[in-house]
C-alpha cells in the first residue's frame, strides 16, 4: 500500500467517523432546513420539505435531543430557528427550552409541509424549499449526510451538482477490499490513526449517561445492573452488552450528547467502537492495540457501507458489528485468516435484520448485532467459519461482503416499501 493510499484512507475514516447529536436523519433534515434559512437570511413563513422514504422511516420514532420530543417537526423547526449549518451533524447543539417553545409554537402555527419524495434519486434524499415574503431558498441532501447537491436562492444557483442515482457497486477510487482494511489497519504508524480512539472514548460517555437516568427501554441499565448478574454474569459479555445498548438507549430519545458515527449513524458508530473498548480495557490489552483494533472495526464498516449504502431494509447493527468482530477476532489473537472467518460467521448468522427506522428499540438490536461479535469472533479464534458449502457464504470473503450487500441494497427492496407502509399505516 502505497502512503498516498494510506493518506486517502485516513481523510475517509475523518469524513465518515464524526460526531452527531441525535439520530443522524432528523439531524440532516434539520441541517438542510438550517442551509436554506441561511440562504433566505430570515426565519422561514413556510416549508415545503420532500424526503426518501429512507429518511422519514428513520426520522418518524426518535427522540431530537434538547427537545423531550419525537419526530422530525420539531426538528425542522429548529433548524429553521437556531440551526447553524457549520456545525453539521451537530446543528441544533445551540438548542435550549426558549428554542423548544419557539420552536412548538412555530409546529402550531402549520408553518411545515412534510411530503414523501416519489422516486427519490437516492435513498438518503433531503429537499427543502423556504418561504419568506416574495423571496424563496432551496437546499438538496443527496446521497450523505453532509453532502449537499443544491444550494438555490431565488432563481440563481449557488451550489448545483449532478445527483446521480444510487450506485452500490464501487467503492470510490480507493477500491478498498478485506485485506486492505485489514493491512491498514496493521500497518500504518500508530501517531497516523490515534484519533480513532476519540470515537470509543465519545461514545462511552454516552453510555455512562444512560446508567444514571431512564433512558428509551433502559436495556443498557438492565445489564449493567448486577440484580441480573446472576443470569449473564459480571465479565466482559455483560459489559459489553450494557454500553453498547446504553449508550444507543440515551441516543435514540434525544439525549443531549455527542456519540461519534460512523458512515452517517450513530448507532453504527456505538456498535463498532465499544465492544473493542470495553474489551481491550478488560483484557489489559496496550493502547496501540486498542487502536489498532478501533480502526479495523470502524474502516470494515466504511468497507461494507460503500457497497450496501447509506440507507436500506438492513439493520446497521449488522454491519457496524460485523467490524467490531474482526477487532474482536484481532484483540483474542486471531490472524487475518480467522479475521475472515468471523466476518463469514457474522454474514450467516445475522444477514436479515430489518430496519424499521430508529426509535428507541434500537438499542435491542446493538444488543444482539455486538453479541453475536462475540460468538462468531469467539469461533474464528478457533478457527471455526461457515463454509462455501453454506448459504450466502463464499469463499472469497470480500464476495460474502458483496453477497450481505446485495441482499441489503437490491433484495430487501420491497421489504423496505414494505415496513414503511407499516409504519405510516397503524
Amino acid at each position: 500500500m502505497t502512503d498516498i493510499e494510506k493518506q486517502e484512507i485516513i481523510a475517509l475514516v475523518k469524513r465518515e467517523v464524526v460526531p452527531a447529536i441525535g439520530c443522524t436523519e432528523p439531524m440532516a433534515v434539520a441541517l438542510c432546513v438550517a442551509k436554506a434559512s441561511e440562504i433566505l437570511e430570515e426565519t422561514p413563513q413556510k416549508i415545503d420539505l420532500f424526503l426518501s422514504a429512507n429518511v422519514l422511516k428513520n426520522a418518524l420514532g426518535v427522540g431530537i435531543p434538547g427537545t423531550g420530543m419525537i419526530g422530525l417537526p420539531i426538528a425542522i423547526a429548529l433548524g429553521a430557528l437556531i440551526g447553524k449549518s457549520e456545525y453539521g451533524l451537530e446543528v441544533l447543539k445551540d438548542c435550549c427550552p426558549e428554542a423548544v417553545k419557539k420552536g412548538s409554537a412555530y409546529i402550531d402555527e402549520k408553518r411545515i409541509n412534510i411530503s414523501l419524495k416519489e422516486n427519490a434519486p437516492q435513498k438518503l434524499y433531503i429537499e427543502v424549499v423556504c418561504y419568506a415574503g416574495d423571496k424563496t431558498s432551496k437546499a438538496i441532501i443527496s446521497k450523505e449526510h453532509t453532502h449537499f447537491v443544491e444550494i438555490k436562492k431565488n432563481d440563481t444557483y449557488i451550489l448545483k451538482k449532478e445527483i446521480g442515482v444510487e450506485n452500490h457497486d464501487s467503492n470510490d477510487e480507493l477500491n478498498l477490499s478485506m485485506r486492505k482494511v485489514f493491512d491498514f489497519a496493521m500497518e500504518t504508524p500508530l501517531e497516523e490513526i490515534s484519533f480513532i480512539l476519540e470515537s470509543a472514548e465519545m461514545n462511552k460517555k454516552a453510555a455512562e449517561l444512560s446508567f444514571s437516568g431512564n433512558y428509551g427501554h433502559s436495556l443498557g441499565a438492565f445489564f449493567h445492573d448486577t440484580d441480573e448478574h446472576s443470569i449473564i454474569g459480571d465479565g466482559v459479555f455483560s459489559k459489553i452488552l450494557a454500553y453498547s445498548s446504553g449508550a444507543c438507549d440515551a441516543r435514540m430519545v434525544g439525549a443531549m450528547i455527542p456519540v461519534m458515527s460512523n458512515s452517517g449513524s450513530g448507532n453504527q458508530g456505538i456498535s463498532a467502537t465499544l465492544p473493542i473498548y470495553i474489551y481491550a480495557q478488560e483484557k489489559n490489552k496496550s493502547e496501540e492495540q486498542m487502536i489498532r483494533a478501533l480502526m479495523l472495526s470502524n474502516l470494515m464498516v466504511i468497507y461494507i457501507k460503500q457497497s450496501l449504502g447509506r440507507l436500506s431494509a438492513l439493520c446497521g447493527c449488522v454491519v457496524a458489528a460485523t467490524g467490531s468482530c474482526c477487532g474482536l477476532t484481532w484483540l483474542m489473537g486471531g490472524d487475518y485468516t480467522q479475521v475472515q472467518f468471523a466476518v463469514k460467521n457474522m454474514i450467516a448468522n445475522i444477514t436479515g435484520i430489518i430496519c424499521d427506522g430508529a426509535k428507541p428499540s434500537c438499542a435491542l438490536k446493538v444488543a444482539t448485532g455486538v453479541s453475536t461479535a462475540i460468538l462468531s469472533a469467539m469461533m474464528a479464534r478457533n478457527n471455526c467459519s461457515v463454509t462455501s458449502m453454506e448459504g450466502i457464504i463464499d469463499d472469497d470473503v470480500d464476495k460474502c461482503i458483496r453477497n450481505l450487500s446485495r441482499i441489503g441494497s437490491e433484495g430487501m427492496n420491497e421489504t423496505d416499501k414494505l415496513i414503511l407502509e407499516i409504519m405510516t399505516t397503524k
